[in-house]
């Protein structure tokens, strides 16, 4: 088993969905109960053992470096990496290549709020596992990723955004992940998809049907995407 002690949150997002909200700030930077999403994250991750942080920023870059600095206030240590260009999650993860070394790291994107115990699981990496993809259920496949495992509850097919009538999964990609470094020589051969972005997801396809391990692993308790003002009005109603 490997633990993780360095993890990458990805906060360059404006989260045009959110519309008046992310004038100022960047969509992780919205507040949930009382603290900006990407605090509930970091706080999450850092209380699962993780000390070391790449977060990166983009859009209003300046609203979480001003909020966050180097992390000593929280008792961990954060780097900085910048987005300029919005072209998919796919690329995002290159960004981490110097920060990550030869270690493994949990990946989340920054507007996703699960119960923190989820964090733990994630950074305890079985040995013989490249990369852990969290799941949840009960969501809509065609607004993210419908995951496909066999009866071990490993990765098969990954496919985003599925179109009605498409083969279809009970399984939703929650957005959390572990990786081994050998996720960026996927993410380095990657092609644009349909909507002309280069995504993480095909990068996990490609390096579970290359033979490598991919485990998903179902999250317990609340979880949700923070995607659009409606979501965050339920979570803030519900304090």
């Amino acid at each position: 088993m490997s633990k993780i002690d360095k993890a990458v949150v990805l906060a360059a997002g404006r989260g045009t969905r959110m519309r008046e909200l992310t004038a100022e700030v960047p969509k992780p930077m919205i507040e949930v109960r009382g603290k900006p999403v990407l605090q509930h994250i970091i706080e999450g991750l850092r209380d699962a053992g993780i000390r070391q942080f790449l977060v990166v920023v983009g859009y209003r870059a300046d609203a979480v470096r001003n909020f966050f600095g180097d992390g000593s206030r929280h008792n961990i240590a954060i780097q900085y990496a910048t987005q300029t260009a919005q072209d998919g999650t796919g690329r995002v993860v290159d960004l981490a290549r110097d920060f990550v070394g030869d270690f493994p790291f949990i990946l989340s994107y920054g507007d996703i709020l699960v119960d923190p115990v989820n964090y733990e699981r994630v950074a305890d990496l079985p040995d013989n596992v490249d990369a852990v993809i969290t799941v949840t259920r009960g969501e809509d496949v065609s607004k993210g990723g419908a995951v496909f495992v066999n009866e071990r509850m490993e990765l098969v097919d990954l496919r985003e955004k599925a179109k009605p009538g498409q083969a279809t999964s009970p399984w939703y990609n929650a957005g959390i992940y572990a990786f081994r470094p050998s996720i960026f020589d996927f993410t380095a051969k990657l092609k644009p998809s349909p909507r002309g972005e280069y995504e993480l997801t095909d990068a996990i396809r490609d390096l579970a049907q290359s033979g490598r391990k991919v485990q998903a692993l179902e999250l317990t308790g609340e979880w949700a995407d923070v995607r659009d003002p409606e979501i965050l009005a339920r979570l803030n109603q519900k304090l």
